[in-house]
């Protein structure tokens, strides 16, 4: 066995490029060994700025000779035939042997393929890997044809063991492989020759090189948080901008500095954004008092003077930066903020969907109707609405958009509105996404579920819906923030009410507008066609709330199962149903019941299908023969009483209990008696028994959506 150590050296590689570029260096590279017969037992690739790194272990040194027996056509087959088996299977006619089946007798080749030395098929796949690499960008330089992200310097390729190491062969453009390279750009001592993986970690490491990413992210933030502690305060915690810096430096050297006293009273937030937009710095807050003062930066080398003159630069640059958002921030406390709100109508929401402004009032309609639902005040709801986007139009958000909203808690607040609506004002995009936090306000959770079935709605109403993997105006995200604004506050809302009335709205709304712009559209079909969408849309919801419930171990049949019910817009009725019925079939109880009921339904169905009745009748007890019978009416009378109690209260684990009763009676009753029994009266009772017993099963959930 040996072991592969690949080395790509350029000048720096983009952080944001690089995880992607080390991931696909070691599929391209094990894959081609794969695929050439080369087995290995391990690979790992690493990245910095200026090298791609892939180290394979355990790798065979030679190919083993493989032997194939390939069939070809029938004997007595036409010529052409025989000549294009023997152009793919790379054999001469006299080659060719005669295999004997029960099917007839057959041509057979022998292919016989001689084993390989691994190193030359490794250099040929380094090669191909090269010259093919899917970099994002990639640039041509000098004379050559090659294209990598940033010039390519050299190449480090060896292969073999602790007793013998050989380069493997490869010429890119003029770019000889070798077995050295060089380490940092300022600190190393020049280049060095290497023997093994080990050999070039270390030698690496004592030239100013640490080759792990994630060892040197993890060296970033225990140097960051040990000066900010030092000094009494904490590092703002940002995982994506400390795996962005691990990719900048190959040496990280941590300094902190100071934020100069003109800034302090600026939100941190701005403080922050401004400092990680523009300079890659890490915030360093005061729990004190929650204000910014200090920053972190990573230096990419020691110096003599202890990093002194690169805070220096970073500070005088950090100035000016941070003047610009001083003088955004106080210009924007000048303008009120209805004065921003009614900038919006100039600004184009959709072609198709008005302006910010229209949608805005339309929002604010469907907040002040959802207030009453969610325990808001709709005069609250309403005003937060009108102003929850009017932060888009200042210079803060017009820098830093993604303080959107965030910007008009703080504007609001300046202006002395109510904390609620305020707080809307931030809080309404959310939730973004699986695990942002959701807003339990009411005014803000009107308001956010206003602008998200807007969205909706509106998208629908033009025919914008997600196609397969394309979703541009994010309506699944839409959808899931209504989904989590329900069920995580415990709202009991219809959401088919809510989107038929809003429906109604916006074919007003499209019926008026599109006239004004020279198209004619009636009211009535408009309406009409709003209200198909928005039961389409109910079912675009419920798709979605499958996916999100899927991750909480319901799966698709059980949400089927409940979809099939009364009510099952009401997303906070329908997953507690969902999850009852979940943890019963999770059960023995559950599972035999389940058995239990399809073995009651698929023999009705025959015998339906076969005597052309429905067997919708009332049983009576008095043509029952059995004892197990008798107990089946007991149990189905007494069962739904119990069933009726609790899902009034909407008590579904009782619910679940009542069913879980029936399973011994039911089971019994199938071993004890035979359905199609020789009288026609009793074997028409038992079969209305079957149909009782689906029906009242039936009252909790559609079982025959189940699979069981």
């Amino acid at each position: 066995m040996a072991d592969l150590l690949l080395e790509l050296f350029s000048e720096e590689i983009p952080a944001r490029m690089q995880k992607r570029a080390a991931e696909d260096l070691k599929k391209l590279i094990t894959g081609g060994m794969a695929d050439a017969g080369v087995t290995y037992e391990s690979a790992a690739a690493f990245v910095t700025p200026r090298r791609l790194v892939l180290s394979v272990i355990g790798v065979i040194e030679q190919t083993p000779a493989l032997r194939e027996e390939r069939r070809g056509p029938k004997v007595g087959a036409p010529e052409k035939a025989i000549e294009g088996f023997l152009r793919g299977a790379g054999v001469l006619r006299e080659d060719l042997s005669v295999m004997n089946t029960p099917k007839g007798d057959f041509h057979m080749a022998v292919i016989e393929t001689p084993g390989r030395k691994s190193v030359d098929i490794i250099a040929e796949v380094i090669e191909a890997t090269i010259r093919k690499f899917p970099w994002p960008k990639s640039m041509r330089w000098g004379t050559g044809s090659l294209r990598w992200v940033r010039p390519l310097h050299s190449i480090l390729s060896i292969f073999g063991n602790k007793e013998e190491v050989e380069i493997v062969p490869v010429d890119i453009d003029g770019i000889v492989s070798g077995d050295s390279t060089e380490g940092h750009r300022f600190m190393g001592a020049g280049r060095f020759s290497v023997l093994s993986f080990e050999d070039y970690e270390a030698k690496l490491k004592a030239n100013f090189v640490m080759l792990d990413p994630v060892e040197r992210a993890d060296k970033i933030w225990h140097d960051a948080t040990n000066a900010a502690f030092a000094v009494g305060m904490e590092v703002v915690e940002d995982r994506a901008l400390l795996n962005e810096v691990a990719g900048l430096v190959e040496w990280p050297v941590v300094l902190m500095g100071e934020i100069a006293t003109d800034f302090l009273e600026l939100p941190p937030e701005v403080l922050t954004a401004s400092m990680r937009e523009h300079q890659k710095f890490f915030s360093v807050c005061n729990p004190k008092t929650g204000r910014v003062e200090k920053f972190i930066t990573v230096a990419n080398r020691e110096t003599a003077d202890d990093g002194a003159t690169i805070l220096a630069g970073n500070q005088k640059v950090l100035f000016a930066r941070l003047s610009d958002a001083k003088f955004f921030w106080e210009n924007d406390l000048r303008v009120p903020l209805q004065d921003m709100a009614a900038k919006l109508g100039s600004v184009t929401f959709h072609n198709k969907l008005g302006t910010q402004a229209e949608r805005v009032e339309r929002i604010a309609a469907l907040a002040a109707e959802i207030a009453p639902m969610v325990g808001a005040s709709p005069e609250l709801a309403a005003e937060a609405a009108r102003l929850c986007k009017a932060d888009l139009m200042s210079a803060m958000v017009g820098e830093f958009p993604e303080l959107q909203g965030l910007m008009g808690r703080y504007y609001a607040q300046h202006a002395g509105m109510d904390g609620a609506v305020a707080l809307a004002c931030e809080q309404h995009y959310s939730p973004l996404g699986p695990s942002d936090d959701v807003p339990n306000e009411p005014v803000s959770v009107a308001v956010a579920l206003a602008d998200k079935i807007d969205t909706l709605t509106g998208f629908w109403a033009i025919d914008e819906k997600p196609t397969g993997s394309k979703d541009p105006f994010a309506l699944r995200r839409a959808a899931l923030g209504v989904i989590r604004l329900v069920l995580e506050n415990g709202l009991r809302i219809s959401l088919k009410d809510v989107f038929d009335r809003y429906a109604l709205k916006t074919a007003r709304y499209l019926a008026d507008y599109y006239p004004a712009r020279g198209e004619q559209r009636e009211f009535d079909p408009v309406v009409s066609e709003m209200v198909g969408n928005a039961n389409n849309l109910l079912a675009f919801v419920h798709d979605r709330l499958k996916v999100y419930l899927k991750g909480k171990g319901i799966s698709h049949d059980v949400i089927d199962a409940c979809l099939a019910m009364p009510n099952n817009d009401d997303l906070t009725l329908l997953v507690k149903r969902a999850e009852a019925l979940q943890a019963f079939l999770n059960t023995d109880d559950g599972t035999n019941l389940l058995q239990g009921y399809k073995r009651a339904v698929n023999i009705l169905k025959a015998e339906e299908k076969k005597d052309g009745v429905a067997y919708e009748g009332e049983p009576d007890v008095k043509f029952a023969e059995a004892d197990v019978e008798r107990d089946l009416f007991a149990a189905l009378s007494s069962g739904g009483a119990a069933l009726e109690t609790a899902i009034k209260a909407e008590d579904f684990a009782a619910a679940m209990a009542a069913l879980a009763l029936l399973r011994a009676p039911i089971d019994a009753f199938f071993d004890g008696v035979q359905v199609n029994a020789e009288s026609a009266i009793v074997r028409r009772n038992r079969l209305c028994l079957l149909n009782q017993i689906r029906e009242t099963m039936h009252r909790v959930a559609k079982f025959g959506e189940i699979a069981g």
